[in-house]
């Protein structure tokens, strides 16, 4: 059975990560600093200190983790808060792999099976306290990524080839041989289908051999 983490504050978890939120990255993340920083005073701030250590917010020896760093960027701070959850509650994941989403007598429920205890005990309705305010802060959608293809119309705004018009001449008649420069403007994205995209239609459509 396992040991899940809690505080017997559970209003002290949105007080720590409001805090954190506001305050600057310290060394060290000290019981002097969840008490003085934090405003989490007394035996409660010694109880944060471990929580935050179990919650992957800080590593063994105290110091922020990258969990801790990317939750005070506002663009990832819901997903820094998601796999704090992940980490700490693995054991009901293992039970329920979509934990988050239960109601609050479904998840009452899950860590009673889990602990052991009595559905009305004190480390029961802690566990279920905590994990709902940090689920307060959790975004557990899938992050954004970068599109995988080039729509036609990027493709025709972003890599349209700007060349001199072609003399009406035969090459035949003359014997020579022209050429042109092609200049690209490039999406700027790192993804090696956009660039594949943008090649393959220029060999379509521009890039076909001459008549012999």
């Amino acid at each position: 059975m396992a040991s899940l983490p809690y505080v017997t504050s559970p209003k002290n978890v949105d007080r720590a990560l409001m805090g954190i939120k506001h305050a600057a990255v310290p060394e060290r993340v000290s019981q002097d600093f969840v008490k003085t920083i934090l405003k989490i005073p007394g035996g409660s701030g010694d109880q944060m200190t471990s929580f935050l250590k179990k919650i992957g917010f800080t590593k063994s020896d105290g110091t922020p983790s990258d969990l801790y760093k990317k939750f005070r960027n506002p663009s990832q701070s819901g997903q820094a808060v998601a796999a704090a959850i992940r980490i700490a509650y693995a054991p009901l994941y293992v039970r329920n792999e979509f934990m988050h989403e239960l109601s609050d007598d479904a998840l009452l429920g899950l860590v009673t099976e889990e602990t052991g205890q009595a559905h009305d005990s004190s480390t029961v309705k802690l566990v279920c306290g905590c994990l709902k305010q940090l689920k307060n802060f959790a975004d557990f959608s899938p992050p954004n990524e970068e599109q995988s293809s080039v729509p036609s119309s990027a493709l025709a705004h972003d890599s349209t080839p700007r060349t001199p018009v072609e003399p009406s001449v035969s090459p035949q008649t003359f014997g020579l041989n022209l050429g042109y420069t092609i200049n690209l403007n490039l999406p700027a994205t790192s993804d090696p289908e956009v660039f594949n995209a943008i090649f393959k239609s220029l060999k379509e459509h521009l890039l076909r051999p001459s008549d012999a």
